[in-house]
């Protein structure tokens, strides 16, 4: 009887798992890689060091890692070369993520010359036929090479490279260090700025593992930010819907939230304009600042905006209160110009603290402070004091960073709780998703509506919890009885 009742209870908790009463959903995963044959082509030449070509090495294992791997799924191959060309691995070789990997682990330079084309004909001519397991004969799988090289080619690549892209190979072109960023364009597919990428050294190249993760796979549109709801994604197969946290109604236009009212803040952006960023991706971080702005109930009794740039030295664009109007403020941020200098971000927090959210420059008593930074590189000068009396003084600081920031220079300034204040990508293109999350972040203000909506969902949560807590006493009682009867 004791084995009927532990059964019944059992039962009991997987009924209340299933409909999430106590249960854990566990996470979806972010995305499945599409059936893609792929082929690195990496450069070991002498330039590269033993210890570099070991990070190259990784950072293809951490690619691989993020692939589903098989025969009907995503094929890999290496291509290694020097002055010669070595094929480690076909396409057809490894069908298994695990022994793929060990084979990746094992793969040594050649540490020779730089016969960048040679490598790309080889590829074409060889690693992508149906000999070496290519599925040349299945236009549901895609054909991507992507190169890895760090210096200017012994022999010429933009007509093989054409060849290759025009048999349908799709090309990626990683530069490091004293890569040629000419040969990388005339290697690259089109769109060019989607397909070429620098870092300035080995030792950043595996931030760019997510890139290729997203462009390889087939993505939960919710979990990878790729969406255009302003608080709460939900996912459907192959989709998505919008909705609102509690306080909050769903817009007609499907995607946005309106509150009962919106507190007033103050919100200063803090803008790396060093010559890393490139004047291509400073108009892209532009676009992110006013992509913000359009979400911001901007006025004079509400949301006021302030802009500062900093390289080198520090040059506030507009302060606080300046501009009342979206539209004022937009046109604002689109006329700053590149300052294309150095990377004092230490000095950018001073000025923030000193300057930006003081009175004497718009800044209002009583008001909720937020910074939002942004940077692309290592900070030139020391951080931590002025990130701390930033935060010792209430401002509300998140740390955005893109390509080779240092993450724990944006940990360091990021508020409390860390893991809400701070993003990272490393490809300016994917800067637009991080938008859209501080969106929600900046505008989720503490009003009375939301706060009434709160208590009152939990309160219905606390009444469905004790009605059902009875409910399961009163089983218990029954079945108790039920014992003592058959005991009797």
């Amino acid at each position: 009887m004791k084995g009927i009742v532990f059964s019944f209870f059992l039962c009991i908790a997987l009924l209340i798992q299933d409909h999430g009463v106590l249960g854990a959903i566990k996470p979806a995963s972010l995305c499945s890689s599409k059936p893609t044959d792929l082929v690195f082509i990496i450069d070991s030449s002498r330039s590269v060091r033993p210890a570099e070509f070991e990070q190259v090495k990784e950072f293809m294992s951490k690619v691989i890692e993020s692939l589903n791997i098989g025969q009907n799924a995503t094929r890999v191959g290496v291509v290694n070369y020097a002055s010669s060309v070595k094929n480690e691995l076909s396409l057809k070789t490894h069908k298994a993520k695990p022994a793929l990997l060990q084979a990746v682990a094992k793969i040594d330079p050649l540490s020779t010359g730089t016969m960048t084309g040679l490598a790309i004909q080889f590829a074409v001519n060889r690693a992508f036929s149906l000999d070496e397991g290519a599925r040349i004969n299945n236009p549901q799988v895609n054909k991507v090479a992507i190169i890895v090289t760090d210096g200017r080619p012994q022999d010429s690549v933009k007509e093989i490279a054409s060849r290759a892209r025009d048999a349908g190979i799709e090309i990626f072109a990683i530069g490091v260090g004293r890569a040629d960023m000419n040969t990388l364009r005339q290697m690259a597919s089109e769109r060019l700025e989607d397909h070429v990428d620098y870092v300035e050294s080995y030792n950043v190249i595996e931030k760019l593992t997510k890139k290729f993760e997203e462009a390889l796979c087939v993505s939960d549109l919710c979990a990878t930010g790729d969406h255009d709801c302003e608080q709460i994604c939900v996912s459907t197969e192959g989709s998505y819907k919008c909705a609102c946290q509690p306080g909050y109604t769903l817009n007609p236009d499907g995607k946005s939230c309106t509150n009962c009212s919106s507190a007033p803040a103050d919100v200063v952006f803090v803008i790396d304009g060093s010559k890393s960023v490139r004047p291509e991706n400073f108009e892209r971080v532009k676009k992110f600042i006013n992509q913000i702005i359009e979400s911001l109930d901007v006025g004079d009794r509400n949301t006021h905006v302030g802009l500062v740039q900093y390289s080198s030295s520090v040059r506030q664009e507009f302060p606080l209160g300046h501009y009342n109007s979206k539209k004022d403020l937009k046109s604002a941020v689109k006329k700053m110009s590149y300052m294309e200098k150095g990377t004092m971000t230490g000095q950018a927090l001073h000025y923030l603290v000193d300057n930006s959210f003081a009175m004497s420059h718009g800044a209002r008593p009583g008001v909720e402070k937020v910074a939002i930074v942004f940077t692309d590189g290592r900070s030139q000068d020391y951080i931590t004091d002025a990130a701390k009396k930033a935060k010792d003084q209430g401002f509300k600081m998140y740390a955005v960073g893109v390509a080779n920031a240092v993450e724990d220079e944006l940990r360091e300034i990021a508020s409390d709780p860390v893991v809400d204040h701070y993003f990272y990508t490393a490809d300016f293109k994917s800067i637009n998703q991080i938008a859209k999350k501080l969106q929600a972040k900046v505008c989720a203000k503490k009003d009375p509506c939301a706060c009434e909506s709160i208590v009152s969902f939990q309160a219905k949560v606390e009444e469905v919890i004790d009605s059902l807590t009875k409910k399961l006493n009163s089983v218990a009682k029954q079945i108790a009885s039920l014992e003592n009867r058959i005991v009797v």
